[in-house]
């Protein structure tokens, strides 16, 4: 049964029956491999530096549509996209008993061979009596000069769009509605996933997954964002880890992720990390709680930095503290503490926003009935618990508890409830009554990590604004993209998405599923904070015997990486002298010979002749090359 929400390319010769699937241009050139040849051979490019201002979706009113009698018609050219473009419609059907409706590159018979352009296009044909029933479809392709045009052969029955009950033509008027917007390039068998230069696109690098790394990957990005945290682990003393067991050093292995991640050119490996935390390559391979991790990470960080100047970083820019109560209502007596946190950890299921959050987490509980509180020198008493917030560190980590146990399935499950969080929120309601609140309580979104899967599995991946600035950035391992505002906060509030279509006969449909990918993990910086936490990390900041041994490090990669290029070039070669063949007062044979630990060794290229080879074993040894003879 063929769907009709399948895309089709609508070439206008129309020798060609409509098929459901998307299909090639008719040139028989796939339209990834012309997009491909056209970035490989420097052809016309699309152009990076186009408006990015939202623009207006064209409007193509037909009128007297019952008196068409051409098989094709053509709307007026319209821009979008940073280039004109043109909607063709076959009013009687292309080839069936639909509306068929395409999208098409204006006067692409004048553009150079080669060009292409990714966009999203959005048709509609609009109902003129409920706005709420028009019917819609949208596709992300790429146009070529061999593929010019792209869209829906069955986009609307006929039966539907021309029975005036049914309100898509009023007056014998149609109406069409088409806005095409930039995207980035599908990717194909010849356009693929790698060929994304991150480092270009956005000036940052990510980190490569080691298997299922992808937890601490989002972490770390978190954490070297956060530029006055980054000086502070170039600061920690780590002189005396690179000739004691470096490869167990957390610190050192962290100094040397931060560098690359602030210098490299590519993805970043964090193999010596992981090796530095004791972990086999299964470990690599198996998702750790991250919540732990940072508090493992950091507290390792906290004991290498005591007794230097970056002494106490961590506690000063992640501990709060909170106050715990249990007063009586009967009886005056009251217990109280106070505890350090470095996050805190707040409920998703049953508040819907992190402001009702907050208000759960400071909210009074009854201790009464069979609950009672035991007060020392007053028996069972009824009584009030609750906490507060005393102090706020100035990066404040909020661990959602997107995770929990099930009592009813005695198992742990996932919460992907609806959960809103703010870009920025004042804390100033949840402060204990004494509090010191001349210390600004405002803070500002910095980082949200993502898991999208269920609580068997999936993956992580973390979306940070790493200035004061505007632009959010995607982390997905060794990818890293501009996004939105959007695309970082409303679309990690997890719960459902609910979309209505009109489908292939005219009919609304409803369909809603779960969202799985949502926030668990927020992290946000005091307003009054915020530019001396995010301030740059300039290269006179690093130590310069970290810089020196990264240096040589780097230096020795590039030669091992070369060495191992240029394996294929070279042989070794073991030579036999007559002195090796005499042992201890007796003859050798040439094989036990050749097999002795100090005979002569050398590496040499393949591409040298028996004559050179000579001439090259006879210089160490002394010997002529006349007298050398080979087996």
């Amino acid at each position: 049964m063929s769907d009709e929400n399948d895309v089709t390319m609508g070439d206008v010769n129309d020798n060609r029956v409509p098929d459901d699937d998307v299909q090639s241009p008719a040139s028989g050139v796939d339209e990834g491999a012309t997009g491909e040849a056209a970035e490989q051979e420097g052809d016309v490019k699309e152009d990076e530096q186009e408006d990015e201002k939202e623009e207006d979706p064209f409007i193509w009113k037909i009128e007297n549509f019952s008196e068409i009698q051409d098989l094709k018609v053509f709307s007026e050219p319209f821009e979008n996209a940073g280039h004109m473009w043109r909607i063709l419609l076959f009013p009687k059907g292309n080839k069936n008993d639909c509306l068929s409706i395409y999208t098409e590159v204006y006067k692409h018979e004048d553009l150079p061979l080669g060009w292409t352009r990714s966009a999203k296009f959005r048709l509609e044909v609009l109902n003129q009596n409920d706005p709420g029933a028009h019917a819609l479809k949208e596709e992300t392709t790429t146009f070529s000069q061999a593929a010019p045009d792209f869209g829906f052969p069955k986009f609307l029955l006929l039966s539907v769009a021309t029975d005036p009950k049914r309100g898509y033509i009023v007056d014998d008027t149609l109406i069409i509605r088409c806005k095409v917007d930039k995207a980035q390039p599908r990717r194909t068998a010849y356009s693929t996933y790698t060929t994304y230069d991150s480092k270009k696109e956005t000036g940052l690098v990510g980190l490569k997954n080691q298997g299922a790394t992808c937890y601490m990957n989002s972490l770390l990005q978190t954490m070297y964002h956060l530029g006055q945290f980054r000086k502070a682990v170039y600061e920690m003393p780590t002189e005396n880890d690179w000739d004691n067991q470096p490869e167990k050093s957390i610190p050192l292995a962290l100094q040397r992720v931060f560098h690359l991640l602030q210098y490299s050119d590519h993805a970043v490996s964090t193999k010596q990390l992981t090796k530095s935390f004791g972990w086999d390559s299964l470990e690599a391979f198996t998702q750790h709680d991250v919540q732990e991790l940072n508090r493992v990470l950091c507290d390792n960080l906290e004991g290498k930095m005591k007794g230097t100047r970056v002494e106490g970083t961590v506690e000063r820019l992640f501990r709060g503290k909170v106050f715990n109560y249990i007063k009586c209502v009967n009886v005056d007596y009251e217990s109280s503490r106070t505890e350090d946190f470095y996050d805190l950890q707040l409920n998703v299921k049953g508040c819907e926003d992190l402001t009702k959050s907050f208000e759960n987490y400071i909210e009074v509980e009854m201790l009464d009935g069979d609950n009672k509180y035991r007060a020392e020198g007053h028996g069972l008493q009824d009584a009030k618990k609750g906490v507060f917030l005393k102090e706020l560190p100035p990066v404040l980590e909020l661990q959602l508890k997107r995770f929990e146990y099930n009592p009813f399935q005695d198992a742990m499950c996932k919460i992907n409830d609806k959960f809103i969080f703010p870009p920025e929120i004042d804390l100033e309601p949840y402060l204990a009554p004494d509090a010191d609140r001349s210390v600004p309580s405002k803070y500002t979104l910095f980082s949200v990590l993502v898991h999208s899967g269920d609580v068997y599995g999936g993956h992580y991946y973390a979306f940070v604004k790493p200035t004061t600035g505007p632009q959010w950035y995607k982390f997905d391992d060794d990818r890293v993209t501009k996004v939105t505002n959007e695309q970082a906060i409303d679309e990690n509030f997890g719960g459902e998405i609910r979309t209505t279509h009109v489908n292939f006969y005219g009919e609304k449909v409803t369909s809603v599923r779960k969202k799985f990918a949502n926030a668990y993990m927020l992290v946000y910086i005091r307003d009054t904070d915020i530019e001396d936490i995010l301030a740059p990390v300039e290269e006179e900041d690093i130590p310069a015997y970290l810089k020196e041994h990264f240096k040589r490090e780097a230096e020795e990669e590039e030669a091992r990486k070369k060495e191992k290029r240029e394996a294929h070039l070279f042989a070794k070669v073991r030579v036999v002298f007559d002195e090796d063949l005499r042992a201890e007062g007796r003859e050798l044979g040439f094989p036990e010979a050749e097999a002795k630990d100090d005979v002569y060794t050398c590496k040499l290229k393949r591409s040298l002749t028996l004559a050179d080879l000579k001439v090259f074993i006879a210089r160490p040894s002394s010997t002529p090359s006349c007298t050398l003879r080979s087996l």
